[in-house]
């Protein structure tokens, strides 16, 4: 093994010297850096489901709930949902089976935070606090027993929580972290070779604040870190980002550093946690900046219902790196109400006066991006209130674009509210075709109706804002929790890096009257009929090649405002999409085919968080 104590004269060199709530930035160098032992020579980690020896983690007291001005029932209909955005009945596409189904890690902690990610034949998967464990992705075989992630330090360091487990597709390595509560400390081990039961590189940081409830991702320069500290009063509040050098900690370099910054939030108080965009697909090119994003609500004084962003961009040459952040932008979308009980207790369970936390304050892990052609996504989801009395929560989604580099705009929104029962703790991820699965856990005070873990999903070319695909179960409750509401905290969703399409989830759902996990896969298929259902009969649309493009015209359309048109392969997998405003009921406009193969293409028009939509055909030759 090999162990290097880094003793750094100045531990954090500031690249920017403020005052108290102003933006700065500083560098941070590893405290501790080591090579550990293979895990096979780890002890193993001993799970219990004895519930009385379960601790509820103490990372609440970092949880002030949000202050919330503003209410449906005070202050009127502005501050609720948006009825036109709801999605009020189950999608009409069979339901998909699952792929793969099996027992995850139930962990010695309230709640388990399950986090996991998929590879070439593994899955690994880590819960509270904090055991990992390594299965056969396919058949849920223990191809490694569970161990602590403290344990890979040596001295071993305490399992205090939050775990976040990726696979970097690009290197080819694993990542494991968590946090350290005595000393603020960040840990962060990277795997040595693909193997996740090898050997890892191990980091030590210090923050300045204590990092909860950290979510990490994988960008072209750095691993991407947010959490909730953020300082201030809510009218001038800045958050944190960190970027660990990624490169260096590829190579096992003792001195990988870290930079830090802090940016104006504004608007909100209490739990609040940024998300990083977390790349899937091909990774993005050198100096793209990294955008990350959180929801904004009007039930905040100085606020709108949206999504505001901002973009992080490194500069690792010179000896002391730098980190700029841009101020904020803000996207609107569809009024929804954000609001949740200051006790946390906001899902119903069967049978019981016991609420479940519904995780108010932040969307959830993880904010996946994708690049395509013409354009980039980003996936995010959060809870909405629905009802008071009696209390349904639903699971608000969005997919934002960069069609222009730098500037993010919505394309598409829903509310996911398809019955009575609430659902919550959702994890979106896109596939290679551009379908869209959303997982989740569901409950609701009906008979029978216990926590449960339930998924749904889209294919590209359906109506934009729904969730076509009806819900299957993939992992029923048993019974009800008592005694604690704490819930999740997040779940996460990961897309099979061989084939793109496979996705993989884990969460939490109620077995024996308290929390486990499971593991599961699906794909969204078929995802072709939505498309041809909807072929233009009207004469509306009509497309055609010439001249190394498709040229589209629209006539007649009897809508008005900003439509979308988009265009597909045969197979309904999206290649391109733009918005354009609607002139006098008419629009024009063209798509490159130099790039395109000679085939059958389909091209929609379509209105957002509407039923309109008509398809056609275009042939090109070549």
């Amino acid at each position: 093994m090999k162990k290097t104590t880094l003793i750094v004269s100045g531990l954090v060199a500031y690249t920017l010297a403020f005052g108290q709530g102003t933006p700065q930035s500083e560098v941070l160098y590893p405290t501790e850096f080591h090579i550990s032992q293979p895990l096979s020579d780890l002890p193993n980690y001993e799970e219990t489901d004895k519930l009385y020896e379960k601790n509820e983690v103490e990372d609440r007291m970092h949880r002030a709930p949000t202050t919330f001005d503003f209410s449906v029932e005070k202050d009127g209909a502005a501050y609720g949902n948006d009825q036109s955005s709801i999605q009020k009945s189950m999608g009409n596409k069979s339901p998909m089976a699952t792929i793969s189904s099996y027992a995850g890690q139930s962990g010695s902690g309230y709640p388990p935070d399950p986090t996991g990610a998929v590879g070439p034949t593994q899955y690994v998967q880590a819960v509270n606090a904090t055991p990992f464990k390594v299965f056969n992705k396919t058949t849920g075989a223990t191809i490694m027993a569970a161990k602590n992630i403290g344990a890979l330090w040596s001295p071993a360091t305490a399992n205090d929580g939050d775990p976040i487990v990726l696979y970097d597709k690009y290197a080819d390595r694993w990542v494991l972290t968590q946090f350290g509560s005595a000393g603020n400390k960040i840990y962060i081990a990277v795997s040595t070779t693909n193997n996740p039961a090898g050997t890892y590189a191990c980091y030590t940081y210090t923050s300045a604040l204590f990092p909860d409830y950290l979510k990490f991702s994988i960008w072209q320069d750095g691993y991407y870190m947010t959490s909730n500290q953020e300082t201030g009063p809510s009218t001038a509040a800045f958050g944190r980002l960190y970027v660990f050098e990624r490169t260096a900690m590829l190579a096992g370099t003792a001195g990988a550093r870290s930079v830090t910054a802090t940016f104006a939030v504004g608007g909100t108080s209490g739990f609040w946690c940024p998300l990083p965009a977390d790349a899937d697909g091909t990774l993005p090119p050198a100096a793209t900046p990294c955008p990350f994003f959180w929801y904004t609500d009007n039930t905040w004084a100085g606020s709108v219902d949206g999504v505001k962003y901002c973009k992080a961009t490194v500069n690792w040459t010179p000896t002391t790196p730098t980190c700029t952040i841009s101020a904020a932008t803000q996207i609107t979308t569809a009024a929804f109400n954000g609001t949740y009980v200051s006790s946390w207790d906001d899902i119903p369970q069967p049978g019981s006066t016991q609420y479940l936390d519904g995780i108010g304050g932040v969307a959830t892990f993880r904010a996946q991006y994708r690049r395509w052609a013409g354009y980039n996504t980003v996936l995010l989801n959060w809870g909405v209130l629905i009802t008071s009395t009696p209390r349904v929560r639903a699971i608000k989604w969005v997919e934002l674009r960069e069609t222009t580099p730098g500037t993010w705009t919505l394309y598409q929104e829903g509310i996911y509210q398809p019955d009575a029962k609430s659902r919550w703790v959702g994890s979106m991820a896109m596939d290679d075709n551009g379908s869209i699965a959303l997982c989740y856990a569901r409950s609701s005070s009906a008979a029978g109706d216990y926590p449960s873990l339930c998924y749904t999903g889209r294919c590209a070319s359906d109506p934009l804002g729904t969730m076509t695909f009806a819900e299957t179960v993939a992992k029923a409750g048993n019974s009800s929790q008592g005694g604690v509401n704490r819930f999740g905290d997040y779940s996460q969703t990961s897309l099979d890096p061989i084939d793109g399409l496979t996705y993989y989830h884990t969460g939490e759902y109620i077995s024996g009257g308290g929390p486990a996990t499971w593991i599961y896969s699906f794909k969204l298929t078929p995802c072709t009929a939505g498309i041809n259902d909807a072929v233009d009969l009207n004469n509306q649309v009509s497309a055609f090649s010439a001249n190394g493009g498709i040229n589209v015209k629209a006539e007649n359309l009897n809508v008005d405002g900003e439509l979308v048109v988009d265009l597909f392969d045969i197979n309904g997998k999206q290649i391109e999409g733009k918005k354009i405003v609607v002139n006098g009921n008419s629009l024009e406009t063209t798509f490159s085919s130099a790039n395109l193969s000679a085939g059958t293409y389909l091209v929609r028009v379509a209105k957002m968080n509407t039923s309109f939509q008509r398809v056609v055909k275009v042939a090109i030759a070549k």
